[in-house]
């Protein structure tokens, strides 16, 4: 097993997802049980199904020196920075520990393909990309981290993630070990991820999408409903009121779109981050689960929380909130979590009306408010990528 690893200041955090712009309307969804999810409208020809989607991307213009990033992600990632006050905080942070020693890690699982998936439909006649659209930094999977590094004018480190829907948990992961080795004194860690042809036509082919809001843990449970969301933190040595305390990755590689049945990898993951946090699964307050609505996913993670779990344990999926916001779900979901150490609310899962049979009475369908000391993270992704994370309420809190 691991070692126990000293906690992680977590200084700056916030999440845009279908909800809304930053922390205040996040919570206050979280609180009156109210979906951001509707009918969905993306595309020319509209998958018949339900998403998150940010409000006012189609509308934003970045300024002239980052024109050329231009792309739907990017244009969410940049609406997402400018929430909660977190631009003012690295900047802070930079003034502190130099721009090299602040490292930023993104996750993310399409980047920016919806704006390559655009510049194939404007070919020119010898098969060409046209002029406006021959950006190479900005068709790649690292557009995104390239993009907030020079907005945030970081020279340490940069490094993009891409595994599937853990993507932006496993950041929290790089980070603490860049840190703890000495390599940089803080890091900028989070992940966005937008709509676009290739996500909800692929996940669709896979008979995954609900034609209906998706219903976590529901005994009707009929699929995903996918979304899009941008979430940042800003992680330094030391104490502080919110901390990283533990995490725990593992690959099981039973199949590329299945979790193992038995949720080997998934469990593995756990052990790693409550060893590494000190705590044993009495000690977590709250778990945020990974919860997807999918038959299996449920099925699996379920289980696994029944039977580590004490009864008295509130677990809750918040995908019927925001929709599954793909490699950003990781990031939207430990700001969900870190929000109910610093607030005590305890989100319940919105749209399950039922919960399936063999769930345990640790999955909560309405939300509850009590001291949160611990929350556990669950970031499930494709290919067995699991990750699960542990924040906890620090000294100062």
């Amino acid at each position: 097993m691991p070692s126990r690893i000293p906690p992680l200041h977590i200084s700056a955090f916030t999440a845009t997802s279908a909800l809304g712009v930053g922390k205040a309307p996040l919570l206050a969804a979280l609180e009156q049980e109210r979906s951001g999810l509707r009918a969905n409208d993306f595309g020319d020809a509209p998958l018949p199904t339900w998403i998150g989607r940010v409000d006012g991307l189609e509308d934003i213009r970045l300024p002239e020196p980052l024109a050329a990033w231009d792309c739907r992600n990017n244009r969410l990632a940049w609406l997402g920075l400018h929430a909660d006050g977190f631009m003012e905080a690295v900047a802070a942070a930079r003034a502190r520990h130099g721009a090299a020693r602040i490292a930023l890690i993104l996750g993310t699982s399409t980047s920016s393909i919806g704006e390559t998936e655009f510049a194939y439909t404007q070919l020119t006649a010898d098969r060409q990309f046209p002029p406006e659209q021959r950006r190479a930094a900005v068709h790649t999977p690292h557009s995104l981290a390239m993009f907030v590094q020079q907005v945030l004018q970081l020279e340490g480190p940069c490094e993009t993630i891409s595994t599937a829907c853990s993507s932006s948990a496993k950041v929290f992961a790089s980070a603490e070990r860049l840190i703890r080795l000495g390599l940089v004194d803080a890091a900028v860690v989070g992940g966005v991820d937008t709509l676009c042809g290739s996500v909800l036509f692929g996940f669709n082919s896979l008979e995954l999408v609900s034609p209906q809001p998706c219903r976590p843990f529901d005994a009707a449970r009929n699929g995903i409903s996918l979304g899009e969301g941008a979430g940042f933190a800003l992680l330094e040595r030391g104490p502080g009121a919110l901390e990283l305390r533990g995490y725990g990755e593992s690959s099981d590689a039973h199949h590329m779109s299945t979790p193992h049945p038995e949720g080997l990898g998934a469990e593995h993951a756990l052990d790693d981050a409550l060893a590494r946090a000190g705590v044993g699964t009495d000690a977590i307050d709250y778990i945020n689960m990974h919860g997807t609505a999918s038959m299996k996913n449920d099925e699996v993670e379920g289980a696994l929380v029944s039977r580590r779990f004490p009864a008295s344990a509130h677990a809750s999926s918040t995908k019927g909130f925001t929709g599954h916001t793909l490699g950003a779900a990781g990031i939207v979901e430990a700001v969900i979590s870190l929000l109910a150490i610093e607030t005590g609310l305890k989100p319940g899962t919105v749209n399950c009306k039922e919960l399936g049979t063999g769930f345990g009475p640790q999955i909560k369908r309405g939300p509850e408010r009590g001291d949160v000391r611990y929350a556990l993270s669950n970031s499930f992704g494709f290919g067995g990528n699991n990750c699960a994370l542990i924040f906890g309420k620090g000294v100062a809190a």
